[in-house]
């Protein structure tokens, strides 16, 4: 993201819609009793809490996490899957303003040499208490689109565990929950296929919004 984009969405992060969410990752960023931690802003391109579709992805990538204290999670991010996913959804009629992006961890995950690496069930756990307090301030969600195993391993925790989408939301009525392959080029294996999937899902995430 060049610095230019970057101050200008820095100018609106505590604006309506996203405010609210953003008040969330403030208090993430300084949890009580622990070391001050990265988490991005949310995009205040994106549609906040008025977001029918919720884009999860696994945590943040190593473009976001180079950016510190003024990291942002949009799509405007120059890291490979990032733009790969946007490209993709570019091809629909999905807009950026159609819908939330976000982490199902919202914080980097490393290991003790302070290498990016996946998350664990454990650092799954950790993150789902964050998952709820976002899904709760989306009164409209409708459709959930998972972006790799991880992400959606976190997704279905939050939705079944006994303590998660009812106990967070006060809603009964679960959204539509679409999975697709994560976009890394680590991740060769039927990507013509992967693209396909998520292109399709972008397409259908875009009816919800404009039937």
């Amino acid at each position: 993201m060049n610095p230019e984009l970057r101050a200008d969405k820095l100018g609106r992060i505590w604006t309506p819609p996203v405010a609210p969410l953003n008040r969330l990752a403030a208090d993430w960023r300084s949890p009580p009793n622990a070391a001050p931690r990265t988490v991005p802003w949310f995009d205040p391109d994106g549609a906040g809490i008025a977001a029918r579709i919720l884009v999860l992805l696994e945590s943040p990538g190593p473009a976001t996490i180079r950016a510190g204290a003024r990291a942002i999670a949009s799509e405007d991010n120059q890291d490979p899957s990032g733009r790969r996913l946007r490209e993709l959804r570019r091809s629909t009629a999905l807009r950026r303003k159609d819908y939330l992006r976000w982490n199902v961890v919202p914080w980097p995950i490393a290991d003790l040499d302070g290498r990016r690496r996946r998350p664990t069930t454990d650092d799954l756990e950790r993150a789902r208490p964050a998952l709820g307090e976002v899904v709760a301030l989306l009164p409209e969600l409708e459709l959930v689109i998972t972006v790799g195993k991880t992400a959606l391993d976190g997704w279905m925790r939050f939705l079944t565990l006994a303590d998660g989408w009812e106990a967070s939301t006060g809603r009964g009525e679960l959204p539509v929950t679409l999975q697709v392959p994560h976009p890394s080029p680590a991740n060769p294996h039927r990507r013509d296929e992967a693209a396909v999937r998520t292109e399709q899902a972008f397409a259908l995430a875009a009816r919800i919004v404009r039937p």
